[in-house]
C-alpha cells in the first residue's frame, strides 16, 4: 500500500493476502478514523493507520490461517500490532 499527501510518500510492507476478506477495510476506516480523532495529520494517521493494519494482519497470520482469516481476527491481534509499534 502506498500513502501520499501529494508531498511525501509512504510504502508500507505490512500486510498479507489472508487480508482480502469483507470487513477488513471497515476495521481500517476505523483505525484511520480513531487517529483522526487524537488529531494525528491526516498523512501520517494514513500511514500509521495502514502500518498497523497490515501488522495485525501480519500477526494474525502467524497464529492462524491466512486463508481463514476474517476482519475480527485483525481486531484480535491490533493490541499486539500497538505494543509492538510501541517498542520501534
Amino acid at each position: 500500500t502506498i500513502v501520499t499527501d501529494g508531498a511525501r510518500l509512504f510504502v508500507n510492507s505490512t500486510g498479507n493476502s489472508g487480508m482480502a476478506t469483507g470487513g477488513s477495510g471497515d476495521v481500517l476506516t476505523g483505525i484511520v478514523a480513531s487517529l483522526l480523532g487524537q488529531q494525528l495529520d491526516p498523512a501520517d494517521a494514513a500511514a500509521l493507520a495502514v502500518f498497523s493494519h497490515g501488522l495485525a494482519g501480519d500477526l494474525a497470520a502467524q497464529e492462524l490461517t491466512g486463508r481463514g482469516m476474517i476482519a475480527s481476527d485483525l481486531l484480535r491481534f491490533l493490541p499486539a500490532a500497538w505494543r509492538a509499534l510501541e517498542t520501534l
